[in-house]
């Protein structure tokens, strides 16, 4: 009995592989591979921070990269979630309708865990960072807005067109 399924499963095993190099080498042009670079595309946006000596944040754009891929998903904002210091990305069509909306944690003053005995986390205080926000390409994106949450509301630190 031992021998009989060994000598179907060989066979089935080799005609399954075959169909399948049959089928990948017929029809390269069905692949989902190359449909997804012809049409999909990743925009990130590099910024640096700076805390000038009145204490405000200056932001500048330093690079805008569009590379070919697909986001697996994308960022959700939860109003929730944020919290003093924090950014929030913008960025919105002609009219200013917003299209994406992302959270950035406050870079100028990011958690770090420490281990050794035990976890702990801590706060450290920078002058200047950098942070990076991508999003999937639009044509309707054209402008990109920056605020930053403050105890008052929220306070506008960077707007630019793309």
């Amino acid at each position: 009995m031992k021998n009989l399924i060994i000598f179907f499963s060989i066979p089935f095993c080799f005609c399954c592989n075959i169909l399948q190099v049959k089928y990948l080498n017929g029809k390269p042009e069905n692949t989902s591979i190359n449909s997804l670079s012809k049409n999909s595309q990743i925009v990130y946006l590099f910024f640096k921070v700076e805390k000038t000596d009145s204490g405000s944040e200056k932001i500048t754009l330093q690079e805008k990269k569009i590379v070919d891929g697909k986001l697996k998903s994308n960022p959700i904002f939860d109003e929730s979630e944020r919290k003093t210091g924090d950014f929030v990305i913008s960025m919105t069509d002609a009219n200013g309708k917003e299209i994406v909306k992302q959270l950035i944690e406050d870079p100028l003053n990011p958690t770090r865990e420490v281990y050794g005995d035990k976890i702990s986390r801590h706060t450290l205080t920078l002058q200047n960072a950098e942070f990076s926000v991508r999003y999937s390409h639009s044509a309707e994106i054209q402008m990109v807005k920056i605020e930053k949450i403050t105890d008052s509301g929220k306070q506008l630190l960077f707007t630019q067109k793309l």
